[in-house]
C-alpha cells in the first residue's frame, strides 16, 4: 500500500487490506493439492471439474476476497493472485473457470462503497459463485448487443440472447451477463440465477487447450431478472481489464510451475541416455540441466512479473476509496499499464519454456499418455485471448504519445464485412 501509506482509512472492517498469508496456505493448498492428484485424467478424458470446485467452494476460497466483517478472509489481490498461481499450477482449467466469479466478486466489493452488498457477500460466503457471460460470436457487428433485457407490462424484467466463451457458467449458481437494457437505453451488467427456466448451459468448446473451463454457449429464452440485481455498466470496477489480464497472467505462471516440476521429474527418472550425450545419467547431463534450469529462471520471473501487477490492483482497488478521483485514475492506469507490460513478457516466457523444455528429453516426451503437451497447449489458449500485437501497440503509444490505454474494448464482426 505504498500509495496510501498516509491515508487513514475509516471503514477498514469494510475493506479487504490482507490476511494472515501463511495461514491462508495452510487452509487452501491441501486442497490444490487435492485437485492436482486428478487433473491429468481431466486433462486426458475431457472431464469437467464440477467436484474439485465444489471443494473450493466448501473450503470457502471462493470467498477468500470477501472482507472478514461480512464471513470471508479479506485476502488482498497479491494474496488471491498468490492463491491463484498455486491453483493454476494444480489445474489451469479451474483458475479460468473461476475468473469470472472473482472479477464480480471484486465488482461487489468496489460497489460496497457506495451501497451494502451484504446480498452477494452473503452468496458469495455460502458457496455460491458466478460465471461469466459477456461475448456474442457471429453476425453480432461490432459495438452492438444482441442480448436484451426487456420488461412486461407488469413490471417483470426478462433477458433473451446467446453468448459464447461462458467462461466457467456451467459449474456457477449466478452469471455475470453483460446485456441492452431495452427500457433505459443502456449497457447493464445482469446478476442471472442459473437455475431460472429459460436457462441453457452447453459444453461445447472446441478449443485445443484448457479444454475444461466450460467456457460454451449460453442460451436465455425469456429468462426472469430481478431488478436489483441490473446493474448499470458504467458503474463496473475500473481496473477490470487489468484484473482479468491478471487472471491469465497467474494462471501462465502457474503452468510454468507445473511444466517446470513435471519435466524435471521426467528428467529425474529417466533411465535412457544417449551415445553422444554427457553424463551416464540424464539427470547429470550439464546440457539438459541447462534446459531445467533456464525454464525455472523463467518461471521465476513470471511470478515476480505477476505479483508486481497484483500490487498494483491492490493500489487500484485501495484507490476507490481514497475520494480522490485524481488518485484513482492514476492508480487505474498504472494497473492497465503494468498488466499489459505483464502480459507480453509472461506470455513469451511462458510459451518458450513450455516449448523448450521438450529438449530435456527426448521424442519419448510425445506420448500421449504423459500429455506433456498440454502445457505448451494450454498456455498457447491462455495467451490468445487478448491479442499480444494490440497490446505490445497501446503500450508503445503511451511511451510515444502518452495516448490513454484502452480500459474497456471489445470485439465482433466488421461493419466493412460481408454478414450474408
Amino acid at each position: 500500500m505504498t500509495v496510501f501509506k498516509n491515508f487513514d482509512f475509516s471503514n477498514q472492517e469494510e475493506l479487504s487490506l490482507g490476511a494472515d498469508i501463511d495461514l491462508l496456505k495452510a487452509k487452501y493448498f491441501p486442497v490444490f493439492e487435492q485437485i492436482a492428484q486428478g487433473a491429468l485424467s481431466r486433462e486426458q478424458n475431457r472431464e469437467l471439474p464440477f467436484d474439485e470446485i465444489n471443494k473450493l467452494k466448501d473450503s470457502g476460497f471462493t470467498a477468500v476476497r470477501v472482507p472478514v466483517k461480512y464471513g470471508g478472509e479479506g485476502a488482498s489481490l497479491p494474496q488471491l493472485f498468490e492463491l491463484l498461481t498455486e491453483l493454476a499450477k494444480a489445474d489451469s482449467n479451474i483458475v479460468q473457470a473461476l475468473r469470472g466469479h472473482f472479477a464480480f466478486v471484486e465488482d461487489r466489493l468496489n460497489a460496497h462503497r457506495d451501497s451494502s452488498q451484504k446480498f452477494w457477500f452473503d452468496h458469495f460466503v455460502a458457496g455460491e459463485i458466478v460465471g461469466n457471460a459477456w461475448t456474442e460470436v457471429g453476425n453480432v457487428k461490432i459495438g452492438d448487443v444482441a442480448t436484451r433485457l426487456t420488461r412486461n407490462i407488469e413490471g417483470r424484467w426478462f433477458v433473451n440472447g446467446e453468448k459464447y466463451y461462458s467462461t466457467g457458467s456451467i459449474f456457477a449458481d449466478w452469471i455475470d451477463l453483460y446485456a441492452f437494457d431495452d427500457v433505459n437505453q443502456q449497457a447493464v451488467i445482469v446478476g442471472v440465477n442459473r437455475h431460472e427456466n429459460g436457462v441453457t448451459i452447453l459444453d461445447d468448446w472446441d478449443g485445443f487447450g484448457q479444454k475444461t473451463t466450460g467456457s460454451g454457449t449460453l442460451k436465455l429464452d425469456n429468462v426472469h431478472v430481478h431488478e436489483q440485481n441490473i446493474i448499470p455498466f458504467d458503474t463496473r470496477f475500473k481496473y477490470q481489464t487489468a484484473f482479468y489480464q491478471e487472471f491469465h497472467l497467474a494462471t501462465l505462471t502457474g503452468i510454468a510451475q507445473a511444466a517446470v516440476a513435471t519435466f524435471s521429474e521426467e528428467v529425474r527418472n529417466r533411465k535412457r541416455i544417449f551415445s553422444h550425450g554427457n553424463a551416464d545419467l540424464v539427470r547429470h547431463d550439464a546440457q539438459v540441466l541447462q534446459v531445467i534450469g533456464k525454464a525455472s529462471a523463467q518461471t521465476y520471473a513470471s511470478e515476480a512479473v505477476t505479483q508486481k501487477v497484483a500490487a498494483s490492483l491492490q493500489e487500484a482497488y485501495l484507490s476507490h476509496f481514497a475520494n480522490s478521483d485524481v488518485i484513482e485514475q492514476k492508480a487505474n492506469h498504472a494497473s492497465e499499464l503494468e498488466s499489459a507490460q505483464g502480459q507480453v513478457v509472461v506470455s513469451e516466457l511462458v510459451l518458450d519454456l513450455t516449448t523448450k523444455l521438450f529438449n530435456a528429453l527426448s521424442a519419448s516426451a510425445a506420448s500421449s499418455a504423459k500429455s506433456l503437451d498440454r502445457f505448451w497447449r494450454n498456455a498457447r489458449t491462455v495467451s490468445s485471448h487478448n491479442p499480444l500485437i494490440y497490446k505490445e501497440k497501446v503500450i508503445g503509444d503511451w511511451e510515444v504519445n502518452q495516448a490513454d490505454l484502452p480500459f474497456v474494448w471489445q470485439i465482433g464482426a466488421s461493419p466493412q464485412a460481408k454478414t450474408a
